[in-house]
């Protein structure tokens, strides 16, 4: 009779065990709850010429102090001339907001100055050099999508320029005019 005792106590106790494990689990259940959240990504297309470039307010100077520089191609290269992120591809333009480099009375017409984007540059995208004028010209066309990407430009006058009645031969002095780009989403 020991013996089923023992296993009928065996079997109380495993039963016990097993009705204890279910009612913690059946309690552990009921004091969890599930919910959910929706997460939006609510996008807006950007175009935007970051405030860091160096063509906001900046200045570019070309200088002819000896016969040198009146007989050689003159460059200047400005680096992260603008900074754009956007979100679309675009078109950059540039052009002159008149049609001479002014010093007074004295002229210099804007198509002795190219502006070209130099090949450090991150935007990518169809680029041709530009000889300036008072007309919007495509600097870059097609380019792609990007944050903070720089483009880095060379203004050149050459030679031929130079050594010409364009510059040669003008009234010592300032000349200046103001370039403006304009980015356009495509």
């Amino acid at each position: 009779m020991k013996v089923h005792y023992s296993i009928w106590r065996k079997s109380k106790i495993t039963i016990t065990v097993i009705a204890f494990a279910m009612l913690i689990l059946g309690i552990e259940k009921s004091w969890a709850q599930e919910v959910t959240t929706t997460i939006n990504l609510v996008l807006s297309d950007v175009l935007s010429i970051d405030p860091g470039s160096a063509a906001i307010d900046g200045t570019v100077d070309f200088h002819y102090e000896n016969v040198n520089d009146y007989n050689s191609e003159k460059t200047a290269t400005v680096p992260n001339s603008l900074i754009i992120t956007f979100t679309k591809p675009f078109d950059l333009k540039v052009k002159a907001n008149g049609e001479h480099f002014e010093n007074g009375a004295h002229l210099i017409p804007v198509n002795v100055l190219t502006v070209k984007v130099n090949e450090s540059s991150k935007i990518k995208g169809t680029s041709n050099p530009i000889v300036i004028s008072t007309q919007d010209q495509t600097l870059i066309s097609s380019a792609g999508r990007g944050s903070k990407l720089n483009l880095d430009l060379d203004y050149s006058i050459p030679e031929a320029r130079s050594a010409s009645t364009d510059i040669l031969g003008k009234a010592a002095g300032k000349y200046t005019q103001m370039i403006t780009y304009t980015v356009s989403a495509l």
